[in-house]
């Protein structure tokens, strides 16, 4: 047996154990989405890539008894139809999803993966939905038991602000708001506002956990409290400020106050459900978007330096790439020497996401990532993009360069003038008027679409 037919035996066999859990849970089929219980991006634990082997970073499956479906975006038909076209139906979905698809069934999902914005954004009611308490994926795959690693403290130099002064910012606002707590449960805002970074992703220091803040000033820290020591050490954060996650309901009980507020885009539905036995929800917009948002003059200042940095590196890279005499040149060499070049910074820490380096048709798959089974040898006659990106200690890059190593065809001359005639046309937006990122949208397509 090849090793292509192994996988689809491997597949098969989970999705044949999760239809024998529909009948425990009286459920007709299961939603499984990309996300993990801090709607990142980048997971460790990824689910849907176990159960359909896809490995785009948005999208989520619906497998019911007899057929099985994987929904993504416009960007990830052809990857997805490549990686789990064997296993399930691709669909790329709109903003709801066709009324009949599943009529009269009772589809289960996992509430510590969904909000409530989510769900109604992908179905509206279009589904019976109930809310199955154990992940069945895990049951058919135990997540592996990571080695933690502490959360840390970001130097003053690369914040412009103290974590104190962010809180008293925020509980401002929430005393504004008519309101006693704010539930922060986005990660990357507990680390804006308490200048922390963590280890749990693979491409960002992201800090997995969450907070909540009253209108005095009080913090309580839900993580784990391995994670927790150096901040301890620091006494960024005391020992009765933390509080294990499994322990959110007793933390809610014992508060005083009626009203907390909540983000609709990363509060879970079993957390909201847990909040709303003892306050009402007074707001479902986090105001730490808002504040980040607005950068101050160091972050200004960090932010051009890290792209400074990084330029060099890359500038390096397009050098070394165009002026290369090794005609063994291929996706992954050319990722591994940018990768290179990088390392040389002293301020660099680890890729902002996956190099997505693709030559050829490869660079038509968008968050392509070449692999040692689809790595091919980059040729003169075609055009390469490189997608990348930097992590570094005091700012965030990604940048996207195509290259040619030939004189171009008319038509692809023709093709980068009308991308970047949509680049100015962006540039030169009055922002008073074209301040919705639809309408900015509409401008960066319009001289392509005329050209279809």
């Amino acid at each position: 047996m090849d090793s292509i037919s192994k996988k689809i035996k491997v597949i098969k066999k989970k999705i044949s154990k999760i239809v024998s859990l529909f009948s425990k849970y009286n459920i007709d089929g299961y939603i499984i989405p990309k996300n993990d219980n801090f709607f990142s991006e980048y997971v460790q634990h990824d689910r849907l890539n176990i159960i359909s082997k896809f490995s785009g970073s948005a999208g989520f499956a619906i497998i019911l008894r007899n057929k099985n479906y994987l929904f993504v975006d416009g960007r990830y038909i052809l990857q997805a139809e490549k990686e789990s076209g064997k296993y399930f139906k691709i669909i790329e979905f709109p903003k709801l999803l066709p009324k009949d698809l599943f009529k009269n069934i009772n589809m289960g999902f996992d509430p510590s993966l969904f909000t409530k914005l989510q769900l109604n954004y992908f179905f509206g009611n279009n589904l019976n939905l109930r809310p199955v308490n154990e992940n069945l994926i895990d049951i058919v795959k135990k997540s592996k038991i990571n080695k933690i690693k502490p959360f840390y403290s970001l130097p003053n130099y690369a914040t412009g602000m103290s974590h104190s002064r962010k809180i008293s910012l925020v509980s401002n606002i929430i005393k504004k708001k008519n309101s006693d707590y704010l539930f922060v449960s986005a990660p990357e805002n507990v680390a804006w506002l308490l200048n922390i970074r963590g280890s749990d992703s693979p491409f960002s220091p992201m800090p997995n956990c969450n907070c909540l803040v009253s209108k005095n000033k009080e913090v309580f820290l839900l993580s784990n409290r391995n994670k927790l020591k150096k901040l301890l050490k620091q006494k960024k954060i005391f020992n009765h400020q933390i509080v294990e996650p499994q322990n959110l309901e007793n933390l809610i009980t014992k508060l005083n106050g009626k009203k907390i507020i909540i983000d609709a885009k990363t509060c879970s539905i079993k957390n909201e459900e847990l909040i709303l036995k003892n306050f009402s929800i007074s707001g479902r917009e986090d105001p730490c978007y808002i504040l980040k948002s607005k950068k101050n003059s160091v972050e200004i200042k960090n932010i051009i330096k890290s792209h400074i940095e990084d330029g060099v590196a890359l500038t390096r890279f397009l050098y070394w790439i165009k002026n290369i005499k090794n005609i063994n040149l291929t996706e992954l060499s050319a990722e591994k020497k940018l990768e290179y070049f990088r390392k040389k910074n002293k301020n660099y820490l680890y890729p902002s996401f996956n190099t997505i380096a693709g030559s050829g048709p490869n660079g038509a798959i968008v968050h392509y990532r070449a692999s040692k089974n689809t790595n091919r040898k980059i040729n003169k006659n075609d055009i390469f993009l490189c997608d990348s990106g930097g992590q570094y200690k005091y700012g965030t890059t990604d940048v996207t360069r195509t290259i040619c190593f030939s004189k171009p065809s008319n038509k692809i001359k023709k093709i980068f003038t009308l991308v970047l005639k949509g680049h100015i046309a962006v540039t030169i937006s009055n922002l008073k008027k074209n301040n919705t990122g639809k309408q900015l949208d509409y401008r960066a397509r319009k001289f392509l679409k005329k050209n279809d």
